[in-house]
């Protein structure tokens, strides 16, 4: 079964900030190859979605619902409805995102 890929709007406007700022502090080549690097992580999860883990800040409150997988420091968030997948964050996994991922993910 192949799942389709829905970026959801909060994911979007991170995509966006990762890119300024990869291209402020180093070059416009180095943030599309990373955002091209990005997308194409996006779009493994229309195989085999189930193979991320859950987030342990998530995953400490009792949360199932989402899963993540990585690319460098970035943590992709989703969650998978039905045959479709939702990426609601892509963040820099350096970050202490425990107050971050709750308000994001429960509003």
């Amino acid at each position: 079964m192949t799942y389709k890929i829905f970026i959801i709007n909060d994911a979007e406007e991170d995509i966006l900030e990762i890119y300024n700022y990869v291209a402020n502090s180093d070059s416009h080549a180095k943030a599309l190859r990373l955002l091209s690097e990005i997308e194409k992580k996006c779009k493994s999860l229309s195989d085999v979605p189930e193979r991320g883990n859950y987030p342990p800040e998530l995953e400490r409150i009792g949360i199932h619902d989402f899963r993540e997988i990585h690319y460098k420091p970035y943590r992709i968030i989703y969650r998978v409805i039905k045959s479709s997948v939702y990426i609601h964050c892509i963040l820099d996994g350096r970050r202490n995102l425990n107050e971050l991922l709750e308000n994001r993910l429960l509003r």
